[in-house]
């Protein structure tokens, strides 16, 4: 291929084996761009920057081949691809998230049941605080959304001794582990489940996929994790279900977000809130490169892209 830009949020000396032949131009969001963004060929979205800033290269890329994100979902980006001709590919970060948004998951679930907010208020007041807690061990799980990080969280609750794990996903397959039902069984599997984790992408098929119908099939004393998107979520429907008791929930994502002060999810009972921390661990940045090395060494090679979500002006892009 002929030389032309390679837009990377991380600066190109730091990523050991790029291939030959692209220029490389660092840019993470900042006011000035790096190069005429009509030469970019290849556009590496900066990762857990707002959509106005990612987005706003975009309607100049006009020899753009490939829009790359460093995150699992790409919804940040996708109301760009509007602008962009025919053609161009969006790829996510499979592969690179797995195992921090994992441990976050399990985190979240082991805090909530065995109390741990309440052991850290009560450290601070210098109380000891002691009680009878739920255990993780018995306990029925159902992931909502089982693609790899639905499948890595899996992996990591299989030693916990959960009675049993739950699958589902958009459309119904079968799995080393066992069945994967479609999202038509969510009813008919609530009611069973002692812990509810979401780790679906947001479409349109699964914004406000938790609402008051939803929330109202899941057993009493349920806890809701919610590690995917906050617009999943109807953030009126789970505070209802959260100021009656009945529910509990751990999110590490809401709607809105960031959650401004005073909003009611801050205080609402038996709710842990993270600040999107899934992704930004000590891990992203080693597995984001390989990525990357891999990703571009394939575009230069005219190689099969890995990841390809959808390529604009075909039907559903």
């Amino acid at each position: 291929m002929t030389a032309a830009d390679v837009w990377l949020p991380v600066p190109p000396e730091e990523i050991e084996g790029l291939p030959e032949g692209p220029n490389y131009r660092f840019w993470n969001g900042e006011e000035d761009f790096p190069a005429d963004p009509a030469d970019c060929v290849y556009y590496v979205v900066p990762y857990m920057r707002p959509a106005e800033v990612v987005l706003r290269p975009v309607p100049y890329l006009s020899s753009v081949q490939v829009v790359q994100t460093l995150s699992a979902g790409t919804d940040v980006v996708e109301p760009g691809l509007r602008h962009l001709r025919p053609g161009v590919r969006l790829c996510n970060a499979r592969g690179v998230h797995e195992a921090s948004t994992a441990e976050l998951t399990l985190t979240l679930i082991l805090a909530s049941l065995r109390g741990v907010p309440d052991f850290v208020r009560a450290q601070d007041r210098g109380e000891w605080r002691g009680g009878f807690r739920p255990a993780l061990a018995d306990k029925n799980i159902l992931i909502v959304g089982y693609g790899s990080i639905g499948s890595a969280i899996e992996d990591r609750l299989v030693p916990f001794e959960v009675a049993r794990v739950a699958r589902v996903a958009r459309s119904e397959r079968t799995t080393a582990r066992g069945p994967v039902h479609p999202l038509t069984q969510l009813p008919s599997l609530l009611p069973e489940a002692d812990v509810v984790v979401l780790s679906t992408p947001l479409t349109e098929a699964t914004r406000h996929l938790v609402d008051a119908d939803f929330l109202a099939r899941m057993k009493d004393g349920a806890l809701l994790v919610n590690v995917a998107r906050g617009p999943v979520v109807d953030t009126k429907a789970l505070l209802a279900e959260l100021d009656n008791g009945r529910l509990s929930a751990a999110l590490d994502v809401t709607d809105p977000e960031p959650l401004p002060p005073g909003h009611p999810l801050w205080k609402a009972p038996g709710v842990l809130v993270s600040p999107h921390v899934g992704g930004p661990t000590s891990a992203f940045l080693p597995r984001a490169k390989r990525l990357l090395v891999d990703q571009l060494s394939r575009f230069v090679n005219r190689e099969p892209l890995r990841n390809v979500i959808l390529t604009t002006g075909t039907t559903g892009a």
